[in-house]
């Protein structure tokens, strides 16, 4: 019986170490090889009852392995140097990083929303914490109703600054309008990625999408205020059926915030109610986990589906 040989990079971090329990939780078993930086080459990390221990990165290893896949948990930087390393032994690259997310060539997925653009892929994107927990639950009904302009307001959780988060000021007690470095249009990176990344998720490259992402003193857990205009009228018990039935979501007649949601791999949504000053524009209020759903989650699940 072939065993899968799956690789993660970047082990030893939050999302690396996510992945490693969301592994575990939906029983995949194979062959793992773990990789991390110098500081945390010779950890010892328990996978399915196997110990196993990190090593760093070489050419003539990713050679030797030729994992079936590599989930990337890492820097930008690493995913840019080694990810074609492993394409070129053979592997199927998922990377959570940012550098390949605006690549045509590159496929940037949501399984519950277009699996079908892998096609034959070897190097395929996951996209930003934050788009996940929105797309998840505007796909469907952008299918429906079709989506001509979306307003996202974000507040994201201190977990999605890494595990050695830093801040321009205090975040205790604060609300801070600045995620990633500023461009030269005044936004911030996190809310260009948004805005891009939304389009090529949702192929509407006709779209308009703005957003202003903030961060707040939470632990684990984003949520995303999101103001969507439709290009035609709506009836409000259709959208509750839709996003009902919609795979990913759990609705609420209500809201969910972070303390529920924590831990969970679907987007909740709630506050849905009709724009009054809009026509044909709806407010809705998502919550997601960051690091499962928004990250190491969605990772597994492209995997699981190429498995199958």
């Amino acid at each position: 019986m072939l065993t899968t040989k799956i690789a993660i990079v970047g082990a030893t971090g939050l999302v690396g170490q996510m992945i490693i329990k969301v592994l575990q939780e939906r029983k995949i078993v194979g062959e793992y090889f773990l990789f991390a930086g110098s500081k945390h080459a010779g950890d010892k990390i328990i996978i399915n009852g196997d110990e196993y221990v990190t090593e760093t990165l070489t050419t003539e290893r990713v050679q030797e392995i030729k994992a079936d896949f590599a989930l990337f948990a890492a820097s930008a930087d690493v995913a840019a140097e080694w990810a074609p390393i492993f394409v070129a032994a053979g592997t199927t690259v998922i990377d959570n990083s940012s550098h390949y997310r605006m690549d045509p060539t590159v496929p940037l997925i949501v399984p519950e929303i277009n699996l079908t653009s892998i096609g034959n892929a070897k190097l395929i994107a996951n996209p930003n914490c934050s788009t996940i927990g929105a797309v998840v639950a505007l796909a469907p009904l952008d299918r429906v109703y079709r989506i001509k302009r979306i307003v996202y307001a974000t507040y994201q959780a201190i977990s999605g600054a890494g595990s050695k988060p830093q801040f321009p000021q205090p975040i205790i007690n604060n609300v801070l309008p600045e995620i990633d470095v500023f461009m030269p249009d005044g936004s911030t990176k996190e809310e260009t990625k948004m805005i891009n990344e939304t389009k090529k998720i949702l192929g509407r490259t006709d779209l308009a999408v703005t957003a202003t992402a903030a961060r707040v003193p939470v632990a684990n857990c984003h949520c995303v205020a999101i103001n969507v205009e439709f290009e035609r009228e709506f009836d409000l018990a259709d959208v509750k059926s839709i996003l009902s039935q919609a795979a990913g979501v759990v609705w609420c007649d209500d809201y969910a915030v972070p303390t529920q949601v924590d831990g969970q791999d679907a987007v909740y949504v709630g506050r849905v109610r009709r724009d009054l000053d809009h026509p044909r524009t709806l407010n809705l209020w998502t919550v997601s986990d960051n690091l499962r759903k928004g990250a190491a989650t969605n990772a597994v699940q492209i995997m699981e589906s190429l498995l199958a």
